[in-house]
């Protein structure tokens, strides 16, 4: 923009130069983040609060297995109890939010197989974007999209990379318990691994394509619909 002087004064002007340029733009949607709602902030902040406590609870569960002392064993395991509880009342104020704010959103996401509590609650909770954009920005957000490391003349291998961790997280382990009970899912999985693709590479495929369906349910309201979306799966 021109500017070389650096003072406080001079940062606050070029920002706001910088907003007003970016406010007009005709693409300002896709710069700018919406605002998250207060309810769905209070979820994320119970979501981020259980992950500490649980964090907490494995740090001691390790201790507690090179504990020798019976002091030692019996506080760790007082602590362990009051984590247990913790984590319980987290659960359960959870659980009343999801129902009071996000009832139907919980009632879509429950009717997929493999697609648990704990996922329902981080992808309410720290992904609010499911259901309102293309599957393939999606994907970039989760981190399961492969994107391009090219340069010049080189092209370089497409990797996943990137994305928020904690959605990551529960979309892996939702995937892994839809290999083995959704049709749709494990469907998909067997039709790339005898295709020939590595175990590790179908299994992002398929955290892909469970993100895809799940994105879509949400866009149009509707629940699981095992004939729609097996048909879906054999024609991608």
């Amino acid at each position: 923009m021109g500017v070389l002087a650096k003072t406080d004064r001079v940062d606050a002007r070029s920002l706001r130069d910088f907003a007003d340029v970016l406010a007009r733009h005709k693409d300002r949607h896709k710069y700018i983040t919406p605002m998250i709602e207060a309810e769905r902030m209070a979820l994320d902040e119970l979501v981020t609060r259980r992950k500490q406590l649980v964090d907490m609870r494995v740090a001691e569960t390790n201790r507690l297995e090179q504990a020798r002392g019976k002091h030692a064993v019996r506080s760790i395991k007082k602590v362990i109890r009051l984590l247990d509880q913790q984590i319980a009342e987290i659960d359960h104020d959870a659980d009343d939010h999801l129902n009071r704010h996000f009832h139907e959103q919980r009632k879509i996401l429950d009717s997929v197989k493999g697609v648990g509590p704990v996922t329902i609650l981080t992808l309410t909770a720290a992904l609010p974007e499911l259901g309102r954009l293309q599957r393939r920005h999606i994907a970039k957000l989760v981190g399961v999209a492969p994107l391009a490391d090219d340069s010049g003349e080189r092209k370089g291998v497409r990797r996943t990379w990137g994305g928020r961790s904690e959605v990551r997280s529960v979309t892996y382990m939702a995937t892994l318990s839809a290999i083995r009970y959704n049709p749709a899912i494990r469907a998909f999985y067997e039709r790339l691994v005898a295709a020939g693709k590595p175990k590790k590479v179908a299994l992002v495929a398929c955290m892909r394509k469970l993100l895809t369906i799940l994105n879509a349910m949400l866009r149009d309201g509707t629940v699981w619909d095992a004939s729609r979306h097996c048909h879906v799966i054999e024609e991608a």
